[in-house]
């Protein structure tokens, strides 16, 4: 089979409307959107529009794990209000390394007692292993949230 026999898959986003079979629908991360008319395939991307977005969401993630929340900060704050998927993404991103830092200063304090000193690699490595899921959602197209977080800053869609 050549790749242009291939069927093509739909955009990340879109999936098979339950109810009416050959049919799909946006889902965007609270609720589902207007259905695609029936028999055809999800709209196309537009050139760039949604991939900016899943490239800004990677970057906010990556960037987290070598900026702590300075790189997020910045995705955050220059995303337009329109680009909620990488809009979400930073404020989950931003949330999540202010929970973390938080997470480094209990340590250290509890550095003194000793216990700091275990709690920091487990801290180190839960949270690389969190921001590597999320930039592999965010490149699947996925809304993903961090499981253990303080929501400190608006903006997270769900």
């Amino acid at each position: 089979m050549q790749p242009q026999d291939q069927p093509a898959s739909p955009p990340p986003g879109w999936y098979p409307d339950p109810d009416v079979p050959g049919r799909q629908r946006w889902w965007d991360g609270q609720g589902w959107g207007q259905p695609a008319p029936t028999g055809q395939v999800a709209p196309a991307v537009a050139s760039g529009s949604v991939a900016d977005e899943r490239s800004l969401a990677i970057l906010t993630h990556v960037l987290g794990i070598f900026t702590g929340f300075l790189g997020p900060l910045v995705i955050y704050l220059v995303a337009k209000p329109e680009q909620r998927f990488a809009k979400h993404h930073a404020a989950e991103s931003l949330n999540f390394q202010l929970t973390v830092l938080i997470g480094w200063v209990v340590a250290w304090v509890l550095a003194l007692a000793l216990v700091g000193f275990i709690l920091m690699p487990v801290l180190w490595i839960g949270a690389l292993v969190f921001e590597i899921l999320a930039a592999v959602a965010a490149n699947k197209g996925e809304w993903y949230r961090y499981p253990i977080t303080i929501r400190m800053v608006s903006g997270a869609v769900g």
